[in-house]
């Protein structure tokens, strides 16, 4: 299935104890690149924000971002890491007792360490819990990404319109291909016997050996396998394109394929329209690798 990997949701939940904020932005990125953005007080909730965005996205670089607006005025909670304060200590009191510095540590003193307090936002209203707040972030965070999904459809449903009229142009192209390869070997064949019967006029040649000859250099610019596996290609592709996992990568490759099959063909194949109708395949398929660059 073709999904586009940029789309954009944003949606709030509300009610008397708090407004829970949730955004998502994606655009294109050759992986899945996720950053999240939460407020101190939901820092424990990242590791399940991340496994449910995982769950649910394949590719894209997406940036989620979760506000909660209090009701009530949340009462800061202090947490003292004693272990750092206690080395610390230690320490300063060697260098004192070394003479290196003067006086005692100071609550000031321990408010310029981040390592030595934690500092979070404790809610004071009793009417939410921090498990209850939790599940409403979860749930926003699950709807917002219900919204860029059917977003990604979307744009994904003109990225398909777009690659299958390309894919149909490309299947035609290397039919008239085939055609101008199959007359190009037809006039080689013609220049290469009436060549070789102006030398005969002057050189004894066993005419069966040098139409078998002939045919043999005619035959080096057969493409049939090349197209074979071109057309094999389209269809994968097609059947990429109707299947439920994201292919945009799987597309990508194909790509790649097909345009070493294209070059193939123009190295090989004779004829005066062989080349022009190669550039052309080669710039339909151009034009299509940009536009994978853009699916999930």
């Amino acid at each position: 299935m073709i999904k586009s990997m940029t789309g954009f949701a944003s949606l709030t939940r509300d009610d008397e104890s708090a407004a829970v904020g949730v955004t998502i932005r994606a655009v294109n990125h050759r992986f899945l690149d996720l950053q999240l953005r939460l407020p101190s007080s939901l820092a424990d909730l990242e590791p399940a924000l991340r496994a449910l965005v995982q769950a649910r996205l394949a590719r894209g670089r997406v940036e989620v971002s979760v506000s909660v607006q209090h009701r009530q005025t949340p009462a800061p909670d202090v947490e003292l890491n004693r272990p750092f304060v206690e080395a610390l200590s230690a320490t300063l009191s060697q260098a004192r007792a070394d003479g290196i510095i003067d006086g005692g540590l100071t609550a000031g003193d321990l408010l310029r360490f981040p390592q030595a307090l934690s500092i979070r936002e404790r809610l004071t209203d009793g009417g939410r819990t921090p498990e209850a707040l939790a599940a409403i972030v979860h749930q926003a965070a699950d709807e917002a990404i219900d919204q860029l999904e059917s977003m990604r459809v979307r744009e994904g449903a003109h990225l398909s319109a777009d690659l299958s009229g390309r894919r149909a142009a490309l299947a035609v192209l290397v039919d008239d291909v085939v055609q101008a390869a199959d007359r190009g070997r037809v006039d080689l064949e013609t220049r290469l016997l009436e060549r070789a019967r102006e030398l005969a006029s002057t050189i004894p040649i066993d005419q069966a050996a040098l139409a078998q000859e002939v045919v043999r250099v005619a035959q080096r610019s057969d493409i049939s396998e090349e197209v074979t596996r071109f057309r094999g290609h389209l269809a994968h592709w097609e059947a990429l394109c109707e299947g439920i996992e994201p292919c945009g990568r799987k597309l990508d490759f194909l790509l790649q394929e097909m345009n070493r099959e294209v070059n193939t063909m123009g190295s090989k194949a004779d004829g005066l329209q062989v080349s022009e109708l190669i550039i052309q395949a080669k710039a339909e398929l151009e034009r299509m690798r940009e536009q994978v660059q853009n699916v999930e």
